[in-house]
């Protein structure tokens, strides 16, 4: 059945605030942590968390942080979202109709969608900038565009990219930006992922699997294939194949913890000190949950993390640069949207 329009393609970041400063930071994580996929507790706990503690005493520190990231360009999320963006429309034909969207702040997804529908495609494919599936991320990214699209009176067809975590093209990438760090002269490899509570995976499992067993997560299979933690395994799998490490030369960990409940585990703070107590000296580190460099990989790891090292006697940590506005990356987004169109 032949379409009558384009296909537009809503590539969706999670976000960033608008400026390195106390207001716009506060705007950010009051919409981001309010969002009740993030902090999923009773909506009145969360409001008062969030506009009560969070918010107001966190944004200050924040901004401190956002100002040592931030660029004469803007925020490098943002701006290599658009470059990404950008690159990709040149690479695709008059038939796509491309927008960036961030679920929160701006561009907002509610802005791209209406410039999407005003252009009369015929289908929208949603691509949350997140590898691995979680409902913190891709979920809501997920959940907001059909609530915006449900607001239409004439919706079109829709697609709902769910996971690419294991993309051949995307890890093809990461080992690229990997190379000129010479692997063999650091003493062990992380695979550092961004944290999510434990009981968000157990929530996302319909097969009561989830952290029932020891190791559950190291292999995908019907019961697992929307967790989290094992699509983070699946990615690492991917690297380490085309790496060419092995066992015991790297180690798989999960950062930005908040709060005092159980997270995904190991916790990377851990494994910095397990390795400095091994007498590692440099360490390279991989953060493959990220697409782009932003203050979970920037400032966290390079920046935080090598402190921490450094306090336990470690020398060194080198970050390798994620995905960005790297042309191969642009091509690699290309060709999955094509898989989905």
């Amino acid at each position: 059945m032949s379409k009558k329009g384009k296909t537009g393609v809503l590539m969706v970041n999670l976000g960033t605030p608008d400026g390195p400063n106390r207001g716009s930071v506060y705007r950010y994580l009051k919409q981001f942590l309010l969002d009740p996929r993030v902090i999923d507790i009773n909506w009145l706990l969360r409001n008062i968390l969030v506009r009560g503690i969070i918010a107001p005493f966190r944004s200050g520190s924040s901004a401190k942080l956002y100002k040592m990231l931030w660029t004469e360009e803007g925020s490098p999320l943002k701006v290599n979202g658009v470059a990404l963006t950008k690159q990709v429309r040149g690479l695709l034909s008059d038939e796509f109709e491309i927008e960036l969207a961030m679920r929160y702040q701006s561009p907002s997804m509610e802005s791209a969608i209406d410039k999407l529908i005003a252009k009369n495609v015929s289908k929208i494919i949603v691509l949350p900038l997140f590898p691995q599936y979680a409902s913190a991320s891709t979920g809501s990214v997920h959940e907001e565009a059909m609530r915006l699209l449900s607001k239409k009176q004439a919706i079109p067809d829709v697609t709902l990219i769910n996971s690419y975590y294991d993309y051949d093209k995307m890890i093809d990438v990461f080992v690229e930006n990997a190379a000129p760090f010479k692997i063999e002269d650091y003493d062990h490899v992380l695979f550092s992922y961004h944290g999510l509570p434990q009981r968000q995976l157990k929530k996302a499992d319909n097969c009561n699997h989830c952290l029932k067993v020891e190791n559950c997560c190291n292999t995908i299979s019907e019961k697992n294939q929307f967790c989290y933690s094992a699509q983070c395994f699946g990615t690492t799998k991917s690297l380490v194949e085309k790496l060419g490490l092995k066992e015991g030369q790297y180690s798989i960990c999960f950062q930005s913890r908040l709060g005092n409940d159980p997270w995904v585990q190991p916790y990377t703070t851990d494994v910095l000190k397990e390795r400095a107590a091994a007498g590692d000296k440099k360490l390279l580190v991989f953060c493959p949950a990220f697409v782009s460099d932003c203050l979970e990989t920037t400032i966290e790891v390079s920046v935080e993390y090598l402190e921490e090292f450094e306090e336990m006697g470690g020398e060194q940590v080198d970050l390798v640069p994620s995905l960005n506005d790297h042309p191969k990356w642009a091509e690699a987004v290309k060709d999955l949207i094509l898989q989905y169109n």
